[in-house]
């Protein structure tokens, strides 16, 4: 005959909480990031309706939007506490999976956290030029070949030259998706990358590439249907299905970011 429980035995069973402490579930939605990811990404089709935007005004406010990827990337980078990888973190992306861990003596938490540190002061310069460069070239891409607007871009440092890009992005209305984009990715950093401890499960130089990935396929995609929509006038349904195109590609890639450095699955 099975034993029953008894008041005891359930008690124990209990999650153990401190006395008088009330436990209130999150109140974020649990895609909350990806939700106002989306929200952001919507207002240009406000500017398409309203304020008659073109091809150019929508695909330079997703040029801006690769700068605030970078600005949180050296974020991340300055604020990650994962484990070292002799090959930066490969191991993890399936990418090679033999003589990936750092040595033995880099185990040391007191060596591990010096050799961490290190690794962030040259990646975090080195980083900043190299995707400031990556940015400034491929915002005069757009503003060249879209905006025809290239006059005076090159006057100056690139760093100064993007951000005579971004006073025109504002100027042309488009403050309110730069609001909006700063606030969600910002949100995505503290909800997801500081709240749902990513910092943890990631290391300095796999962050490092992280970017390029999603700049590459999004903008190859956008870039070619730009091109597209002006050779057949910028309808607006054309102008509206790029949208809708660029929100569908950004939330898979961010549910795949997600999927990459969330926590994992507990063992059974």
């Amino acid at each position: 005959m099975p034993q029953q429980d008894t008041p005891l035995a359930i008690a124990k069973r209990r999650p153990a909480c401190l006395p008088g402490r009330v436990v209130k579930p999150n109140p974020l939605p649990r895609n909350a990031s990806l939700l106002l990811l989306i929200a952001a990404n919507l207002l240009p089709v406000a500017g398409v309706l309203l304020w008659g935007w073109s091809i150019f005004e929508i695909v330079s406010l997703y040029w801006f939007e690769n700068v605030v990827i970078g600005v949180i990337n050296i974020l991340k980078i300055l604020t990650a506490t994962g484990e070292l990888r002799a090959n930066g973190g490969l191991k993890r992306a399936g990418i090679q999976s033999e003589q990936t861990d750092m040595p033995e003596y880099l185990r040391n938490p007191a060596i591990s956290g010096m050799a961490n540190h290190g690794v962030k002061l040259f990646l975090i310069p080195f980083f900043t030029v190299h995707y400031g460069m990556f940015c400034f070239v491929h915002g005069i891409f757009v503003f060249t070949l879209l905006g025809g607007k290239s006059g005076g871009m090159m006057s100056g440092s690139p760093f100064e030259s993007m951000a005579g890009m971004v006073s025109q992005i504002i100027e042309s209305g488009g403050k309110w998706f730069v609001i909006g984009i700063i606030g969600s990715h910002l949100f995505s950093y503290f909800s997801n990358y500081i709240g749902k401890g990513e910092f943890r499960r990631t290391s300095a130089p796999e962050l490092m590439m992280a970017p390029y990935g999603r700049i590459i396929v999004l903008h190859i995609a956008i870039l070619s249907g730009a091109f597209v929509i002006t050779a057949f006038g910028s309808p607006v349904f054309l102008l509206l299905l790029l949208i809708a195109g660029k929100i569908g590609l950004d939330a898979k890639l961010h549910l795949r970011s997600r999927k990459k450095f969330g926590e994992p699955p507990a063992k059974t």
